[in-house]
This record gives structure tokens, sequence and C-alpha cells, in this order.
């Protein structure tokens, strides 16, 4: 734990006396591309030692053990020629691009082809959107000395680091924006060991951010693991979209810290491709994710849907790329707003009813307020559903705040021991109800079609409620809005029939 605390509040303090470094954001992405580099170079070492041909995508001059350790004589690049070298040659030719002096060419851009190895190409795709904030080169080499003090020798080192690697993605939820890439490892952890991984099986994370979805199942598969070939199986049983460059390259570093040497994880978005062209070899076994929501993608990207599931809502595209991806006798767990489960307007309600006329929704858990807090306060919930058969019921389970508690925090954060009655209701299902309201109940299909597939059901006590900021609180007005004026519509249609009335008529 020394070493964890220790190695983030050096840089910190570093970072701190540059002016070009503005904000924690800008702070971890400086220093996650200068640890992607550490750790690719550790990994270059396994592979030349283990593979006669290997050679490096990077230019020798510019590879990590060549310019960012001191020489023989204790000498290494400073002040003005290290802030040079990084901004005019290291990050010009890892993004591609050549590097001249007059008309000569004196580095080349990395290239890569459609040939080039995944564990190679991914050094460009990692740097196309990196930047280096840093404005002062003694201050950069101090940060440069502090990360090359790390040895991925020592597996007790490694392993420390991949507890560094994990702090280093928790703070990305008090970093702004990008807290939306990082899922508390024990709800991704819940929801792993719900899904119960098999070797030789594919899972999916379609918006994997930095990868935590991904780490649970590893985790959980590696127990599995007898013979050298079981873990090639773990190896291989990965695959991960990102849209955005920077938690796609906290991923990649993950999955490289996880000795995942050929990382199937893709920048590019899940949303645009049509999903009626996916094909059986497009479909997984399991896909656990937790959809971006609350954003809105450009209208183009609706017209890769059938025009019932064209919502604006990202979350609700991304359950449609869900189903249309799940392989007969697979399994999906999904973090979801509370909006999706009361959401009764059209598009919401087509999701819902392929949902449970399709796929077996088995189980809702319902998550108590602040566990994605500070970067959002939204209540979510975790979907466990299958491609098996349809719906016949649901279970539903609220997850309550546990005794002590009134927020989650940075300070104090949810842990896999809150889930601890969670887990023993999972194997031992049963109703349950408390000061009146339900804390656990089963609804048969026939009650949630009765509701126009509304499955806001053992929700929390209004004494749980908490004030949301503006942002997210005109956001939750605004589908409570839209789901009432869906069900009004529905109710006035029913009457008219009834009465035989044509509102249309003058």
């Amino acid at each position: 734990m020394a070493m964890q605390s220790g190695f983030i509040k050096k840089i910190r303090d570093i970072m701190r006396m540059d002016a070009g470094i503005n904000g924690d954001a800008q702070r971890i992405e400086q220093m996650v591309w200068m640890l992607f580099l550490k750790v690719y170079d550790a990994k270059e070492d396994d592979w030349e030692l283990n593979e006669d041909s290997y050679v490096s995508i990077i230019p020798e001059e510019l590879r990590w053990r060549n310019w960012a350790k001191a020489d023989l004589n204790g000498r290494a690049m400073t002040g003005d020629k290290l802030l040079d070298f990084i901004n005019n040659i290291l990050f010009p030719v890892l993004k591609g691009q050549d590097v001249k002096e007059g008309d000569k060419v004196i580095y080349e851009g990395i290239k890569v082809t459609s040939s080039t190895p995944v564990k190679k190409a991914i050094v460009k795709t990692t740097f196309e959107d990196a930047n280096n904030y840093m404005k002062d080169g003694i201050y950069l080499r101090q940060v440069v000395d502090v990360i090359d003090e790390i040895e991925f020798d020592d597996v007790k080192e490694s392993h420390a680091f991949g507890t560094v690697y994990e702090e280093i993605l928790k703070e990305l939820q008090s970093a702004g924006s990008s807290g939306e890439f990082y899922t508390p490892r024990a709800v991704t952890d819940f929801m792993a060991e719900k899904v119960e991984p098999k070797l030789g099986e594919k899972m999916a994370d379609f918006a994997c951010g930095t990868g935590g979805f991904i780490t649970s199942w590893l985790v959980q598969l590696s127990k599995q693991v007898k013979a050298t070939t079981d873990q090639k199986k773990v190896d291989d049983s990965i695959y991960g979209i990102e849209k955005k460059p920077f938690p796609y390259l906290l991923c990649v570093t993950n999955m490289l810290l996880h000795d995942i040497e050929v990382p199937n994880i893709y920048h590019m978005n899940s949303l645009r491709h049509n999903v009626l062209d996916y094909t059986e070899k497009d479909k997984f076994d399991v896909i656990l994710m937790n959809p971006p929501y609350g954003g809105h993608e450009d209208k183009s990207i609706q017209g890769f849907f059938p025009d019932d599931l064209a919502s604006s809502e990202t979350a609700d595209l991304f359950m449609s790329v869900i189903m249309y991806r799940l392989k007969k006798n697979g399994r999906a767990a999904v973090v979801l707003p509370d909006g999706f489960l009361f959401g009764t307007d059209n598009t919401k309600v087509a999701i819902k009813k392929k949902l449970i006329s399709e796929f077996n929704l088995h189980t809702v858990i319902r998550l108590p307020h602040s566990v994605f807090a500070p970067y959002t306060s939204i209540t979510t919930n975790l979907l466990f559903f299958d491609n098996t058969e349809p719906t016949k019921e649901i279970w539903f389970y609220r997850l309550d705040m546990p005794d002590g508690y009134k927020n989650f925090s940075k300070t104090k954060p949810m842990t896999l021991e809150h889930f601890a009655l969670a887990n023993e209701w999972w194997s031992n299902r049963k109703e349950i109800t408390i000061d009146g309201f339900d804390k656990a109940k089963k609804y048969t299909v026939e009650d949630i079609v009765a509701r126009n597939y509304n499955i806001d059901l053992c929700g929390y006590p209004h004494d749980e409620e908490e004030i949301l900021p503006p942002k997210e609180l005109i956001q939750q007005y605004q589908e409570k809005r839209a789901s009432l004026n869906a069900d009004i519509d529905r109710i006035l249609t029913q009457i008219t029939e009834i009465l035989g009335i044509d509102l249309e008529e003058k």
C-alpha cells in the first residue's frame, strides 16, 4: 500500500508545479501515456526473450529504455532538450508522422497495415489522440524518473503496480467528465461472478472504458485455469470496443498489465453499424457492460437501428446492440439508469418488449444512490438476462444503503461486501417486505405487460431519494414527462376507441 499511495502522490506533487497541467483529468492523462510506454517496454523484454525474430515497431532510439533511462554515466535527457524530444520527435513518430530535418527524413513515423500484429499496432492507436501537457522539461524528467523506478520483473512488484493502476482509475471518478469511464470494482466483480464465466466462452463489452468489466471477467475465469492451454483460452476470451481515445489508452495499458499480450480492444464506435447486419460470428456468449447514459448520439446513428428501436438515448441504443449480439443461450449483465425502467415512451417500450418477448430477463437488482458518485447521482440498476426463452417472470431486489452510510464517496466507496445480502438472496430467492415497501418481489410477464412495460418496481422509499444536480434533475424530469405523455396518449386512445370518438374530426 505504501508504494501505491507514494507513487501517485509523488507524481501529483511534481505535476502541480508545472504550468502546463490544468486539473486532474490532464494530470491523469499525462501520467497514463508514460505508464503505457513503461509497461509496453517491459512487455517487449518478454517478447524479445521468447520470440527470436521480434522487432519493435518503435524506432530503437525512441524506445523507453533508450530515452527515459540515464546512460552509463548517470546522465539523462532533461529540460528543453527532453521537452523538444517528446513534442517534436517521440509524439509525431508514434502518431505515424515522419520527422524531417530540412528535406531529409530522420525518423519515419510508425506504419500500421492490416498485417501488423495487434500487439504492435496498439502503439499507434493509443498515441493517435494522446497529448503531452507538461511545459517544464525538468519536472517532466522528474515524473519520468518516478515511473521508471517501477520494476515489472518482480512478480510482487508487478502485482503491486496493478493495484496502483486501479487507484489511478478510481481517481477518474473525481476527474470531471472522465469519471464516466470507471465502474466501481465492486459492481463489475458482482456482475462477472453472477454470469458464471466458463473456459472457452467469449465475452464482450461494447463501451469498455478502462476495462473494468473485462478485468473482473478475467479474474473469475482465471480461477478455472489448470493447464497452459486453459490460460490461452482465458487470453482469447475478451473483446472490447471504446469510442473515446483516453479510456481506450487506459484499457490497453490495463490489459497489458493483466498479461493479455494481444488485447482485442478496438478504438471505434459500437453504435455505428447496422444492427441487422450482425451474423453469428459477431455474437458473444457473455456481454458485460455499463453503457454510457444521459448522452445523445448524432441523428445519423439512429439510421443503424430499426425504426421502432431508434432512440436518441445512448443507453437505449446499446441495449439494442446487446440484444442483436448475444448468442443463443448467451448471458448478459448490464448497468442501466432508472429512466430505462420507468420509461414508457414508444421507443423504450419497443426495446423492453423485445427484451422480454425474445430474452429471459430473470433478475433486476436496484442499486442505492451515489454508487457512481461523484460522476453521477442518477440511480442505476443491474439487469441480468439470457438468450434462452421469452421472459416468464422477473425477480426484483432492492440493495439498500449499508448501515452507517448516508452516501458512498471516494473515502467510503461501495465494496463487494455490500453485496453480501444480495448474494444470499440470489441463491435462495424469496419475497421480502420492509416497513410496507417491497424489497424483493417476483412479477409475472403478464404483470409487466399490464404496466405497459414500466418495470420501476421494488424502488426506494421516498426518504432514500437524493436531490440531484440541476442537469441530471432536468434530464430525469424530461424522461418522466415523456413517459407520462406516452401513458396519457395510450389511455386517451383506449377511451376514444371505447366511446367511438374520432378526435381528428373537426
